[in-house]
C-alpha cells in the first residue's frame, strides 16, 4: 500500500510528459495505453531553457549545502555523543527548539542583513542557510551512529598517541560513514526541493528548479501541463537515482540509535 501511495502519483507524472495533451485529461483516463512523444521535452528545451539553469543551481545548491551539513553534523555530533555538560544540553535543546519555528519566522527577519552584505540571489546564500537549517537533524543523526561506536576504541587511540580529532577522522568518521551517507541523502533532498528560501533569496542567478516549476504554474499564457509534466520528471530523476543508489544507508539512518547493544 505503501508503495502504491508513493508509486502511483510519480508514475501519472512520468507517463504524463509523455502524453500529448489531449491524452492527459482524457476521460476514461488513458493510464497504460496511449501513443508516447517526446515533444513536451523538445518544447521544454525550446521554451524554457531557464528551467535548465534552475537545475545546474539546484545541483550546486544542494551539493555544497549536502557536504558542508555533513562536514559540520559530523563533528558536532562527536562531541555530543563523547561529551557531557550543561552546556552541551542547553545547546541540544536550543538546536531542537529552533529547528520546530516555520522557516518563513526565521526567514524575513533575515532578508535585510542578507541584502545588506550583498549577498542576496547568489548561491552562497542558500548554501549556508539550507546547512544552518538542516544541520540539527545532520547533528542528532551522527550522534545516533558514533553512540553505537564503544568508547574503548577512543580510548585505545587515545593511549597509541591519538589527539580527539585524530580519533575522530582516523577512527569514528570510517566507522560512521553509514550514518554521513544517511545525513546526505536527507540534507541533499531537503535542499533539492526547498521552495521558500529560495523564493525569497533569490531572483535571476541563483534561481532554483522548483523556482523554474513555480514559474511555469503561473505563467500568463495558462499551464501547459505536459511542458510541466515534463520539467517534473526532469526534476525528480536525479534525487531518486540518489535515494535508490543509497537506498540501505538511508534505513539506516532512519533506524539508527533504535537497537541497543
Amino acid at each position: 500500500m505503501v508503495l502504491l501511495w508513493s508509486g502511483v502519483p510519480i508514475y501519472l507524472v512520468v507517463s504524463s510528459s509523455f502524453k500529448v495533451s489531449r491524452d492527459i485529461f482524457a476521460v476514461p483516463p488513458k493510464l497504460f495505453v496511449f501513443s508516447p512523444t517526446l515533444d513536451n521535452y523538445t518544447r521544454l528545451l525550446a521554451e524554457w531553457p531557464q528551467f535548465f539553469s534552475g537545475l545546474w543551481n539546484s545541483l550546486i545548491i544542494a551539493g555544497f549545502a549536502t557536504v558542508l551539513t555533513v562536514i559540520v553534523s559530523s563533528t558536532a555530533g562527536y562531541v555530543y555523543s563523547r561529551h557531557r555538560g550543561a552546556l552541551l544540553t542547553g545547546s541540544a535543546f536550543f538546536m531542537i527548539i529552533v529547528r520546530l519555528f516555520p522557516p518563513i519566522v526565521i526567514t524575513l527577519p533575515l532578508f535585510p542583513w542578507i541584502n545588506a552584505v550583498h549577498l542576496n540571489d547568489t548561491h552562497i546564500v542558500l548554501i549556508v542557510l539550507y546547512a544552518s537549517f538542516y544541520v540539527s537533524l545532520g547533528t542528532w543523526i551522527m550522534k545516533a551512529f558514533f553512540d553505537q561506536v564503544p568508547r574503548e576504541l577512543d580510548e585505545a587511540a587515545t593511549m597509541d598517541g591519538a589527539n580527539p580529532f585524530q580519533a575522530l577522522v582516523k577512527i569514528l568518521l570510517p566507522l560512521g560513514a553509514p550514518g554521513m551517507i544517511a545525513t546526505a541523502v536527507f540534507i541533499s533532498i531537503f535542499a533539492w526541493n526547498e521552495f521558500l528560501f529560495a523564493f525569497i533569496f533569490t531572483s535571476t542567478n541563483a534561481r532554483t528548479a522548483p523556482m523554474a516549476l513555480s514559474e511555469m504554474m503561473g505563467s500568463v499564457t495558462g499551464v501547459d501541463w505536459g511542458v510541466l509534466f515534463a520539467a517534473a520528471s526532469l526534476h525528480l530523476v536525479p534525487v531518486a537515482i540518489f535515494v535508490i543508489a543509497m537506498q540501505r544507508f538511508l534505513i539506516a539512518g532512519l533506524t539508527a540509535g533504535s537497537v541497543k547493544g
